[in-house]
């Protein structure tokens, strides 16, 4: 229990149905659907089209989307709305002038947006109610408007100067060439009017037709290689999940293209290494939690990406032989310097879980990538375009070498957890390349530590950036100290680490447990 004299929150409690999102509003959207009715599937895809209007830095449906959903009756299913670059983005292209990172060629970066799709494949397969009724309230804030948040706020202002690039999205996302502040009302009529489109006339009329036409024309004029074919070839998929036991809870993630797979490896670690074993504030704990990621991370760097053209397989990476080599290059007295990792790119994203009466749950992701993706807006449909194909590599012979109608390794990534095949934990944490730290590190609190949904948010984050490791204020100094003395170049970080939404089911009372991550904007609420 949490200590009432000190700022924070409890945990919020419900039994008909939750919703964890990271913005008051979306919130208040999904609880609004459960309550008329829909299913957790509804109040998820009507969240995150909130979302796209009231946090626009990170997310958009000109980004991609990824979901693990998790049925009443215990099955579990997993979606790929992840976009492809250009069939005509070939890596010769890209090497022989030179170029050796798509964030500094931002319309090279473009994939196509995956998100509608998946929100369309989910809806068809899941869902109750249209996209009439789902997107009732992001078009009243896109026409009418809506306050800017804090959190939003925050971020916008430090994307200013990006946004000045590209004419439209001076236009539209900057006032008088700056950032809105908290409490400015703004709204978004273009990109209103395409989601009124999408309602009435479906996801075709988005992947084909004006609105496709114009984002090819878009990113065609900034010298990018998507067109109108690219668009109308994008696909949601429906995948295997895989997965690892941590300490008796089942934690599912997202195959590759996504690096969930780099949290299993991180869960494997920690078992291996017996993390548990350290107090939850400590040292030792610290300094294992980034040796165990940083392995992790090596081995997504070296191998993750289109599961097509990957050359080593899942079973492989998870087996126990695979664990127990990685852990064997942990010293517990130093910081191994031989792990060395590329400089990790910023990123905004949006995560949101539901669950309604029946336990069904929805895990569910949402981004652009950096934040505002490209900095490249369509003028007359008001879409954000991402920038995701900036994780692709360049290497001649890497498995996530760009290559035509690919897709990239991807950073978002959705998680679920059941335990004696119950529903245990619907949860993500958002955070770009945090992101498989943070789901380590947040269900690590819950299982070894006994934290609740909302104490496992809370607690104070460590990551790295450029193998240097930046600490959040809540971690005390002494950890500090001790970490510089194990070899870790350490720092305080001017900004958090991510930010997540937690809900879990206490099967014994009926009662489901959410927590909403202090680092954003967002809550917990149910009824």
């Amino acid at each position: 229990m949490r200590n009432f004299q000190l700022p924070g929150r409890s945990p919020t409690m419900a039994t008909n149905g939750m919703a964890a999102t990271s913005h008051p509003l979306a919130t208040q959207t999904a609880l609004k659907i459960l309550q008329a009715g829909g299913n957790a599937v509804d109040a998820a895809i009507a969240a995150s089209a909130t979302l796209c209007v009231v946090e626009p830095q990170s997310t958009g449906i000109g980004g991609d989307c990824f979901v693990i959903l998790h049925e009443p009756d215990g099955t579990l299913h997993g979606l790929n709305g992840s976009g492809r670059a250009p069939a005509g983005a070939h890596l010769d292209w890209y090497l022989e002038r030179g170029i050796t990172d798509l964030n500094a060629h931002p319309a090279h970066s473009i994939t196509t947006p995956g998100a509608l799709k998946a929100w369309d494949a989910l809806a068809n397969r899941f869902g109750t109610l249209g996209f009439g009724t789902l997107f009732r309230d992001a078009i009243a804030y896109g026409n009418n408007g809506f306050p800017v948040a804090p959190r939003v706020a925050f971020d916008w202002a430090t994307l200013t100067d990006k946004l000045l690039q590209h004419s439209a999205a001076k236009s539209q996302l900057l006032h008088n060439g700056r950032a809105p502040l908290a409490g400015t009302m703004l709204a978004f009529p273009e990109l209103a009017k395409t989601l009124e489109t999408v309602a009435t006339s479906g996801v075709d009329a988005f992947y084909t037709g004006k609105i496709a036409t114009e984002i090819a024309a878009t990113v065609q004029s900034a010298g990018g290689f998507l067109t109108e074919s690219d668009m109308a070839a994008s696909t949601a998929d429906w995948v295997d999940l895989i997965s690892t036991n941590y300490h008796g809870t089942d934690v599912y993630e997202i195959p590759p293209n996504g690096h969930g797979i780099t949290a299993l490896i991180l869960l494997n670690l920690l078992d291996a290494l017996d993390a548990r074993g350290h107090s939850v504030n400590s040292i030792e704990r610290a300094h294992l939690e980034i040796e165990a990621g940083r392995l992790a991370y090596s081995v997504r760097d070296a191998y993750v990406g289109d599961p097509a053209t990957m050359t080593a397989r899942v079973s492989q990476i998870l087996s126990p032989d695979h664990t127990n080599a990685l852990a064997a290059l942990f010293n517990p007295q130093k910081r191994n310097d031989a792990i060395t990792l590329p400089k990790l790119p910023a990123s905004d994203t949006v995560y949101l879980t539901v669950i309604d009466r029946d336990l069904r749950a929805v895990s569910f992701i949402n981004s652009v990538y950096n934040g505002f993706g490209s900095g490249i807006v369509t003028p007359n449909s008001g879409i954000t375009l991402q920038n995701r194909g900036a994780c692709f590599s360049l290497t001649p012979g890497h498995d996530n070498a760009i290559g035509p109608r690919k897709r990239p390794l991807h950073t978002i990534i959705p998680g679920m957890a059941t335990k004696n095949g119950k529903l245990a934990y619907s949860f993500g944490v958002m955070g770009g390349a945090y992101q498989p730290m943070g789901h380590a590190h947040v269900l690590a609190n819950m299982i070894d530590y006994g934290m609740d949904p909302q104490q496992a948010l809370d607690h104070p984050r460590v990551f790295w950036d450029d193998n240097a490791v930046g600490l959040e204020a809540g971690i005390d100094n002494a950890v500090l100290s001790g970490l510089s003395d194990l070899g870790h170049p350490v720092s305080r970080v001017a900004m958090p680490h991510g930010g997540g939404q937690i809900i879990g089911v206490d099967h014994a009372r009926g009662v489901m447990i959410g927590g909403s991550d202090p680092r954003k904007d967002g809550n917990a609420s149910g009824y």
